[in-house]
């Protein structure tokens, strides 16, 4: 009998141990998931940084208290295609000559030395034993083929959209321009009926499903939403939200663009566009803050969702969050409604993270890029840095303020056209080296051209040295043929 108790004894020991080494291997090696949020042209307008004419986004307020808030981050081009192609090659456009829309399966190409044999970030994580999820709008479309170990697609578009449009044809007021350079979606209004209708509201059931799934490695979860890039339609209760006669609209001055250089009219000559004077003169200006207001709401909701369904999940205490959109948006300011420029409120998009190890409800000020998502996912995940990547990671400076005081941002829109943003700065220089300067400490609206100053010629040589040594010439597949000055200059240039 003491025999049988003493082997029964042995045996449970052996096993127990065995497990705990078991145990101690299976956390030892275990990473966490990533769950990579894009929202597309989102400003800063949300609760956690601007909280723009009080707008309702209690999600966004949530994945904020979770992790870190950047208030100050920009994208590297300020259009959809060009910025996405960085933050998924981890390269700057001024290296690629991925100034415009590049088809997905043709931004990693044997004719482009820079991209020929680069691993876009989901590629970087399956290689280093991660199993790849996306669905909805990464790159420009959706994705390259192959990327993803599982698609769920994109519903083509920016749908539902109405059989009539509500206010805005899409074309313009420049009849010799509409027909050459098209047609855009703009346009604003309540529609559909319920959010069942909208395939962000799919997109996020595909989400929760597969938060629900077991998985024999670490996860990459891609979800790209289509809210709020334009047509801005949502159905009639996120309009609900926000009262005409409490709208805010931007700031706004009607000679604003008096001291822009010729090449930076040029950039933003949108006539497919509505104008702010249109807007003012035509009373739909609040109703288009209106409907951006609305739409950010209902991303907000769908955010929440997503939140609700990790949070239910295995995997809630072992996944990381960034969230983060291509470009912000001007809803008014500098004379139209659109991104394209570089000036602040195209450039500055909300970048949020939240991870296990990273302190909580933090908000950093300092200028960041958005270049720097992948560098930083990968070190947040204990992967080997990648050497091809262009951005710094920004773990350092999350977790003790590390890098701050030296931070800065460059955002390229074309060949040879950069904006810098350091020390509350913003220095623009133009293909043909004429420049704007801007101090936000007393000019904050950007309104003044202050390059000619001498009271701020050091500022202006400091920021200088911060431009690309590279700019390479178009890439032959990129193309903007929307906006006549794009098509001009890569005729004129050339490509590589």
């Amino acid at each position: 009998m003491k025999k049988s108790i003493l082997l029964v004894v042995l045996l449970v020991s052996i096993f127990s141990c065995k497990q705990e080494k078991s145990d101690l291997k299976k956390n030892s090696t275990s990473k966490p998931n990533v769950l990579f949020i894009a929202v597309d042209d989102l400003n800063n307008w949300i609760s956690p940084i601007q909280n723009f004419s009080n707008v309702k986004t209690p999600n966004f307020d949530r994945l904020a208290k979770m992790g870190i808030t950047f208030t100050n981050a920009h994208v590297q081009a300020p259009l959809c295609g060009p910025s996405r192609a960085s933050l998924m090659t981890g390269l700057r456009p001024s290296t690629t000559g991925i100034y415009g829309m590049t088809p997905d399966n043709q931004i990693r190409r044997k004719d482009n030395p820079a991209t020929k044999d680069i691993k876009f970030l989901p590629e970087y994580f399956e290689h280093n034993g991660y199993h790849t999820m996306g669905i909805g709008k990464l790159f420009h479309i959706h994705a390259p083929d192959s990327v993803f170990n599982e698609s769920g697609g994109r519903v083509r578009g920016f749908g539902p959209y109405p059989k009539k449009r509500f206010v805005w044809d899409g074309f313009g007021t420049s009849k010799s321009k509409k027909e050459k350079y098209g047609r855009t979606s703009t346009d604003w209004g309540a529609f559909p009926e319920n959010d069942t209708l909208m395939p962000d509201y799919n997109s996020v059931n595909w989400v929760a499903e597969r938060l629900q799934r077991d998985y024999e490695k670490p996860f990459f979860m891609g979800l790209g939403f289509l809210r709020v890039h334009v047509p801005l339609y949502v159905p009639q209760k996120w309009f609900d939200l926000y009262p005409l006669d409490k709208i805010e609209t931007p700031p706004y001055k009607s000679d604003d663009l008096n001291d822009i250089p010729p090449v930076g009219m040029q950039i933003n000559d949108l006539p497919m566009m509505p104008s702010t004077e249109w807007a003012k003169e035509s009373g739909e200006w609040k109703k288009i803050v209106q409907a951006y207001l609305a739409c950010i709401s209902y991303v907000d909701y769908e955010l929440g969702r997503v939140l609700d369904a990790l949070e239910n999940s295995k995997y809630a205490d072992n996944t990381i969050i960034v969230l983060w959109s291509d470009h912000g948006y001007r809803l008014g300011e500098k004379g139209t409604f659109a991104k394209h420029a570089l000036w602040e409120t195209a450039t500055k998009a909300p970048l949020l993270f939240a991870a296990p190890n990273l302190p909580k409800g933090k908000k950093i000020n300092a200028p960041v890029e958005m270049l720097s998502i992948y560098p930083t996912l990968l070190e947040l995940s204990g992967l080997p840095a990648y050497k091809r990547n262009e951005g710094n990671s920004l773990v350092a400076m999350m977790q003790n303020d590390a890098g701050i005081d030296n931070s800065f941002a460059l955002t390229t829109f074309g060949m040879n056209n950069h904006a810098i943003k350091k020390d509350g700065f913003r220095y623009i220089q133009y293909e043909d080296g004429t420049q704007e300067f801007y101090d936000h400490s007393v000019d904050p609206n950007e309104w003044n051209n202050e390059a000619n100053n001498p009271k701020y010629k050091l500022q202006i040589e400091e920021m200088k040295k911060l431009l690309p040594k590279v700019n390479s010439k178009w890439d032959a597949k990129s193309n903007y043929t929307f906006q006549p000055y794009f098509v001009k200059q890569k005729v004129r240039i050339g490509t590589n």
